[in-house]
């Protein structure tokens, strides 16, 4: 699929300066995925908000105690949006809420961070920088990227967390398969720490609902052109004992089910483009 031509400025820039007046700042919405996190989500919360006033929680069905405590913060101060799902549905889910969510409004892009205390807010403006802004991302082409994607893996912060081994060797196996498979070159697979401009949302369209769904937007990312900067973020792992839920557990059963969901991927994205063929071809 062709790519259309992009400017090395913001989609704005060109006819504010032509007018003299002042161009608009990018609006970029945050979107945190939540489930049952309700030791962490207030303080989370206030640290996002020094950072960006433009925060969305997607609630995906927690019972802890969560979906109380969002609602009372909503009455209170008023200073987040929220949707909840009445299921728990899944992370992918839970992110495919904060892509319709962004698109429905008037929204330039979107932020997501995860509730979990490992992704730090006061990098919220450098994502959203590397979206906007020529050079933010130290990025040499002269064109806007379309996706913003943590790496833990591109830069050494102090302080830095030690991985479990098993969750290092699957990203590393898994992130290699993708860059050979899609010819792209990533570092870290899956960081859930990313800026999506409204451009790339509308080339997305997730339906892997759990954790595995970076591994689909990669692969229709690469089919749709859409171009990806990483940007360093610290490594963290505050919870080492966090599970994937029952089987997936277990390391090799992971990376299996991992492989499965990108043989889907690109078997999804070969059908369309084959539908699309036999569609014209139809017509003519």
């Amino acid at each position: 699929m062709p790519s259309p031509s992009r400017s090395s400025r913001h989609p704005e820039a060109s006819d504010a300066a032509g007018s003299g007046a002042v161009p608009r700042q990018p609006k970029f919405l945050t979107a945190l995925p939540v489930f049952n996190e309700v030791r962490h989500v207030e303080e989370v919360l206030d640290e996002v908000l020094r950072f960006t006033p433009h925060v969305l929680v997607v609630d995906d069905g927690s019972t802890d105690g969560t979906s109380r405590l969002l609602a009372d913060r909503l009455e209170r101060q008023g200073d987040i949006r929220v949707v909840r799902h009445p299921q728990n549905r899944g992370y992918g889910a839970a992110l495919e809420t904060a892509f319709r969510e962004t698109l429905s409004g008037d929204w330039d892009g979107l932020v997501t961070i995860d509730c979990d205390g490992q992704h730090q807010p006061r990098l919220i403006p450098a994502f959203i920088d590397a979206a906007t802004i020529i050079g933010a991302a130290g990025h040499p082409a002269a064109q806007l990227p379309d996706i913003v994607s943590g790496s833990r893996y591109l830069k050494v912060f102090d302080g830095d967390s030690r991985p479990p081994e098993s969750r290092r060797r699957i990203n590393e196996t898994i992130t290699a398969e993708i860059n050979a498979r899609l010819g792209l070159a990533l570092t870290d697979a899956f960081c859930g720490f990313k800026a999506y401009t409204r451009r790339a949302l509308e080339a997305l369209h997730v339906t892997e609902f759990g954790y595995a769904m970076p591994l689909e937007v990669w692969v229709q990312a690469s089919v749709a052109g859409l171009r990806v900067v990483e940007l360093p973020v610290p490594l963290l792992y505050l919870d080492l004992a966090r599970s994937f839920g029952g089987a997936l557990d277990d390391a090799e059963t992971r990376l299996a089910y991992y492989r499965g969901v990108l043989d889907r991927a690109e078997a999804a994205v070969a059908a369309s483009a084959h539908d699309a063929v036999a569609s014209t071809h139809g017509a003519g």
